[in-house]
């Protein structure tokens, strides 16, 4: 229990939380049918907890080095058992997607203490055993996740899957308690709340604006108005980054072509290969109709084909180029969602194989590697806040590919049914037209949302790519960019050195 103890409870924490971004792919149409949500509305159940983790991810990594990273990952732990209760208890899709929000906040603040936690008890080799076991929990999150909760949702119900939290809090608040020792970061150290506040403003904003536009066009006021609060959350994001003695992040990292890289294919990586997967469930469950189970199983290619090449590109690419790795990776994400685009009205879930292993081969090889190429764009003393952000930006393209995609999904279908169908749609998803429209003409509607989607995500791919192959240089360039181009480094701080395990999968 000394030893292995802290590994067990934060590693019970990470498989929670990481768990619960997946697990309610394949129960969306029965949160849709239960609560009578729209397809907006299960947009922003799966967006609320993506869009709240990415914004405090690295307000909630500074609090903790103040107040101490146990504390807050057992608050972090308590507060998302509590918004999982009332996920459960949810009688509406706006109670869900506040408590959704709220499972956020709490995951932020357990995700942001996880690797400082284990680089506080573990040094050497116990290190990297550590950090291996805990990539390797954050995969299988992303594994199980919709197996999982097809098997809640056509057993108990759909509200399981939040159910099923309580009592694995409660085991890891004790294990906790018990086995993790306190540890806190360098004294003098300041919360930028401006910081955390701006981004949370520019990110939620973004994410309102564009799934404003799939429900009321992309020049309605709401859109426009959304937009522009988004962008005067930027601006004052980057003021407050600059005034700031402690800031989120240190924006003179921006000028360092590889670092800028490195967050572009993170933000593209989360978004392309994972942002049209709910839709595609809800297509399959809904259009085709299959069970919740075999919904989730349908998935088990691109993630077969995500961990075995994992597995490879460790062992045989180690210390290949990362802007081969990722580059390579992010192409090859989106030839697979170009081959997933040719759906039609007669079209069968296999149809996706192909392109579902294109992706899963592609994650194979960005997943491992991304993390390592953002904390090798730096220097060791910000490795930590190089690793906040990569995490941070993931999570952030997930909930911006949902909303994106989503947006293109319902834009498609609005403009291929009868005009009246776009009221219904907007009020009540795919379900609500069924029964309203012939199923010929429905299942070819929703085919070629979903292949404007794709291309649309296959594009996205590809342009991260490119950009990571231009921008991600060669070690000796990127030395000699950050020679020219930054400060002297701060000093270095054991912590850091911990974050270079894998980062999770969403």
């Amino acid at each position: 229990m000394r030893i292995w103890g802290p590994l067990a409870a934060v590693c019970l924490g990470t498989f929670m939380l990481l768990l619960d971004v997946t697990i309610v792919i394949v129960t969306l149409p029965d949160m849709a049918r239960g609560l009578h949500a729209s397809l907006s509305d299960l947009q922003w159940v799966v967006d609320g907890y993506a869009l709240a983790l990415a914004a405090l991810l690295l307000g909630a990594g500074a609090t903790a080095d103040i107040l101490g990273r146990r504390r807050v990952h057992v608050v972090g732990v308590v507060l998302f058992a509590t918004a999982s209760l009332l996920c459960g208890l949810a009688n509406g899709p706006d109670t869900l997607v506040a408590a959704r929000a709220l499972q956020g906040v709490g995951a932020a603040a357990m995700l942001a203490t996880t690797l400082p936690l284990l680089g506080s008890v573990y040094q050497g080799r116990q290190r990297s055993t550590a950090l291996g076991v805990w990539g390797a929990v954050s995969g299988a999150a992303a594994a199980v996740g919709p197996v999982l909760g097809g098997l809640l949702a056509e057993g108990p119900g759909w509200r399981w899957i939040f159910y099923v939290n309580l009592p694995v809090s409660v085991v890891a608040v004790w294990l906790t308690l018990k086995a993790v020792p306190e540890s806190r970061g360098p004294r003098g150290m300041r919360v930028d709340w401006a910081g955390t506040a701006t981004f949370a403003v520019f990110a939620g904003g973004t994410a309102y604006a564009v799934v404003r536009a799939g429900a009321d066009g992309w020049t309605a006021s709401a859109t426009l108005t959304s937009f522009g609060l988004a962008a005067l959350g930027l601006v004052c994001f980057v003021l407050a980054e600059r005034r700031a003695a402690h800031p989120l992040l240190d924006l003179s990292l921006l000028r360092r072509p590889a670092f800028v890289g490195v967050m572009v294919g993170a933000l593209a990586f989360n978004g392309v290969a994972f942002g049209v997967t709910p839709y595609l469930s809800i297509w399959m469950q809904t259009l085709l109709g299959m069970s919740p189970v075999r919904g989730g199983l349908t998935l088990l290619p691109m993630t077969v084909a995500a961990m075995v090449t994992a597995v490879v590109v460790g062992k045989r690419f180690h210390g290949a180029p990362a802007r081969l790795t990722i580059g390579g990776g992010l192409a090859l994400i989106g030839a697979g969602c170009f081959c997933q685009a040719v759906l039609g009205a007669g079209s069968d879930w296999t149809a996706l194989v192909p392109g579902f292993v294109l992706v899963g081969i592609g994650t194979g090889f960005v997943a491992p590697t991304v993390a390592g190429a953002a904390l090798a764009s730096v220097e060791p003393a910000r490795a930590g806040m190089a690793g906040g952000a990569v995490n941070t930006v993931r999570q952030l393209g997930y909930a911006l590919g949902v909303a994106v995609f989503g947006t293109v999904v319902t834009s498609r279908m609005t403009g291929t049914l009868p005009h009246d169908a776009s009221h219904a749609l907007a009020g009540g998803g795919a379900g609500a037209l069924r029964g309203s429209f012939p199923e010929h003409t429905l299942r070819s509607a929703f085919a070629s949302g979903l292949d404007a989607a794709l291309v649309t995500a296959g594009c996205a791919g590809v342009v991260a790519a490119a950009l990571v192959l231009a921008l991600v240089r060669p070690p000796r360039a990127a030395a000699a960019a950050v020679t020219r181009a930054d400060a002297p480094a701060l000093p270095a701080l054991p912590e850091d050195r911990a974050a270079d395990g894998a980062t999770p999968r969403p």
